[in-house]
């Protein structure tokens, strides 16, 4: 006589559990899913990144996408919903993004000499009478993604530290990209530009921007390296998998693009000191991290 109870009691519990059950997938995909950030072209980042698509597809023993988002906050949203499996973010994409959901940061590259770490630049025109960062006062400068570290957030703190905010004490033009920023200096399009300095000396490398044209006006602290991140509720054992493969990575080539002698353990402490950067923008301009939600 009881059984009817029993039944409803179960299915209430059935319902309960699926209601508190995270909203993620939580089992090995049937392929790996990966994001990149649009620091440069879309057809650019994924010539670049290809060689370690397909040492990861080689050693995960499945179909490895990628994809590059249209911007980076696009990159972040899609991690967070659960549109992509991992993603190479910036300190300020993921610092950001994880302020909405647990994302896991599991692996960043790591350089000869100066370790996890990069640095950005003040580019301006070789011919500019520019000679610190305080004769940009009533200038444009160009800035990359809204999101992008090296190619908005830390050019902005390196101004501020010389006593400059934006739009009240120089005009901050939004390009998108670090290539496009590099072209406006060049072209005199803007008096100034912020970029990641390995991108830089790439396109000087590549003679994608003249030598001549352009010269740098300052350099940056020392940056905290992008870090690899997991998508909430991705499946513990398939984590694993991709955690060893990335911190297992000797190919040269899929290093390459990352100028890295390894891929090293990495934390959500790793970036503390971006943090430190953000609000100290913030200070003087609270709507700063509006621009990229």
């Amino acid at each position: 006589m009881f059984a009817p109870f029993k039944r409803a009691g179960l299915l209430a519990a059935l319902l309960l559990s699926t209601l508190l059950a995270p909203a993620y997938a939580a089992d090995r995909p049937e392929k790996l899913v990966i994001g990149l950030l649009p620091g440069e072209s879309a057809p650019t980042v994924m010539r670049l990144n290809e060689p370690l698509r397909a040492y990861l597809e080689h050693k995960l023993g499945l179909p490895v996408e990628l994809v590059v988002g249209a911007n980076y906050a696009a990159t972040g949203e899609a991690l967070r919903f659960g549109r992509l499996d991992i993603a190479y973010l910036g300190p300020v994409t993921y610092i950001l993004q994880s302020r909405r959901a647990p994302l896991e940061p599991f692996a960043r590259p790591s350089h000869e000499i100066v370790g996890p770490t990069f640095q950005a630049v003040v580019i301006v025109p070789a011919d500019s009478p520019a000679q610190s960062l305080a004769d940009l006062k009533g200038k444009d400068v160009a800035f990359g993604d809204p999101a992008s570290t090296s190619g908005t957030w830390v050019p902005r703190y390196m101004l501020a530290e010389a006593g400059l905010v934006s739009d009240r004490d120089y005009s901050l033009r939004v390009l998108g990209a670090h290539d496009a920023v590099a072209l406006a200096v060049v072209n005199h399009k803007a008096d100034a530009g912020g970029l990641s300095m390995p991108i830089y000396k790439r396109l000087l490398k590549e003679g994608k921007i003249d030598s001549k044209a352009v010269r740098v006006l300052a350099e940056s602290p020392a940056i905290p390296e992008y870090m690899w991140t997991f998508r909430p509720g991705l499946d513990p054992a398939f984590k694993e998998e991709i955690r060893k493969a990335f911190i297992s990575v000797t190919d040269p080539e899929a290093l390459k693009v990352f100028r890295a002698e390894s891929f090293i353990p990495c934390v959500d402490s790793d970036v503390d000191r971006v943090r430190n950067w953000i609000a100290a923008i913030s200070k003087d301009r609270p709507d700063s991290t509006e621009i990229v939600k």
